[in-house]
């Protein structure tokens, strides 16, 4: 969390925004300590593998060399990010394992709950965030197989803007890789135009388990791409929820899924064009 998140909050003239910026400057400061503590320890790992290169060269020792500078040039990258002061559109793009605000339906109303971006449905083991990292999607297909603890059940959207999906550059390209061309992954951005911010159908889990602490994860629901995203080259897209049935989306009936799917598949109606570029 860069200086530039806290400043935006100290900026705010709700009183509760100062409280927020507290928690932001001391997530800051913790992560600088830890970040400058990794420097250290990497340039005393540099160190003996310059001095055991000087006595032989070897493979081992070299390639400590080469980890030890990758380490140190990455961490006083993120020391330089988090005491930057001016923002960045960047700043606002959510990643999976970073929390974000889910509307759901609660108490009768709708309100705004943070969540992890990677949803950890209720009596799966926590070892599935790691043998199943890409659960921050939840495909359409799978919402009766995997999702069945949540779909029809707890349903939320997340307010976007944009989505970001890694592809390959030549699929981004449209061509076939060159002769010799290895393959490399860039970041394409895709907004819908004209601009808005779109309802993005997700579900979401309160995962519970004795001695554990409690979780409130969540999952974007995607299905197939329209043809601009497949032909960037990604083979999956968000799902915009028309707002006339942003109720009924949230408060979902699990003996009644053909209401759920009809909400999900008005899309086709309301789906704007994706216009993409790569992302800075």
């Amino acid at each position: 969390m860069p200086k530039a998140l806290e400043d935006a909050f100290l900026n705010d003239p709700d009183p509760k925004m100062a409280e927020i910026a507290a928690l932001v400057r001391q997530h800051r400061e913790a992560e600088a300590v830890r970040l400058q503590q990794l420097v250290f320890e990497q340039k005393a790992r540099l160190v003996e593998a310059d001095r055991q290169l000087v006595q032989k060269l070897t493979k081992k020792w070299s390639e400590e060399r080469r980890i030890a500078t990758d380490k140190i040039e990455g961490a006083l990258q993120k020391l330089a990010h988090l005491n930057r002061a001016q923002p960045r559109d960047s700043d606002s793009r959510i990643y999976p394992g970073y929390y974000l605000p889910v509307m759901i339906w609660e108490d009768g109303r709708r309100v705004l709950r943070p969540m992890r971006y990677l949803c950890r449905p209720p009596g799966k083991p926590e070892a599935n965030d790691h043998r199943f990292p890409g659960t921050y999607n939840a495909r359409m297909t799978s919402l009766e197989g995997y999702w069945s603890g949540v779909f029809g059940i707890t349903h939320g959207v997340v307010l976007a803007s944009a989505f970001y999906e890694h592809v390959n550059r030549h699929r981004a390209e449209q061509r076939a890789l060159a002769e010799g061309e290895k393959v490399e992954d860039v970041i394409l951005e895709f907004k819908p135009r004209p601009e808005h911010n779109m309802l993005l159908a997700c579900v979401w889990a309160h995962w519970t388990a004795p001695g554990k602490e409690d979780l409130y994860s969540v999952a974007l629901v995607t299905d197939d791409p329209p043809p601009e995203v497949s032909q960037a080259g990604h083979d999956r897209c968000v799902i915009p929820i028309d707002p006339s049935n942003l109720d009924a989306w949230l408060q979902p009936d699990r003996n009644n899924l053909a209401e759920s799917y009809r909400i999900l598949r008005e899309k086709e109606a309301i789906r704007p064009y994706y216009e993409h570029r790569i992302a800075a």
